[in-house]
């Protein structure tokens, strides 16, 4: 099988189911149980996926034999700096190489919107996606900002032109 990635809006039904299972997993971790419907909800409301749309942003899927299997988004922040987000690869797709398609994806829209560093944070339970960044040249960093309260790891790469 092979995997395509292609910009799709975040509110398109693939985009959305996606969105969705990865609140459902990040959540999910974060408690140590499955997250509930309504936690879900909670965590898609006002999250900001309305930034992920040029010009401001991006949003990608990809779909791995044909079927939605991953997602990742970008938000432009200012003075050629954007932030990752939204990373996921559903389970049984993973370690099928749709990890890095995505970043790299998302890197060369990034580049279209005249980003030069890419920049995100993440929790010390998502070990796959710490393993994922550092493999496609993300480098840890100190913070750079405290918006985020999950936020235990911070990574940066500088994109060529």
């Amino acid at each position: 099988m092979t995997w395509t990635v292609t910009p799709e809006p975040f509110d398109s039904p693939d985009g959305a189911l996606l969105r969705r299972d990865y609140y459902d997993e990040v959540a999910s971790r974060y408690w140590g149980r499955p997250a509930t419907a309504e936690e879900i909800d909670e965590g898609l409301t006002d999250d900001g996926a309305e930034l992920l749309v040029p010009p401001t942003g991006e949003f990608v899927v990809g779909r791995f034999g044909g079927r939605a299997a991953a997602c990742a988004g970008l938000i432009a922040t200012g003075d050629g700096v954007a932030e990752l987000t939204r990373v996921f690869v559903r389970p049984e797709a993973r370690g099928t190489g749709g990890g890095g398609l995505l970043l790299a994806a998302i890197e060369d829209r990034a580049r279209a919107l005249g980003v030069r560093l890419v920049r995100l944070d993440t929790r010390n339970d998502l070990v796959e996606a710490r393993g994922l960044y550092a493999k496609h040249g993300y480098r840890e960093v100190p913070a750079f900002h405290h918006r985020n309260q999950y936020a235990e790891h911070w990574f940066a790469k500088e994109l060529e032109a």
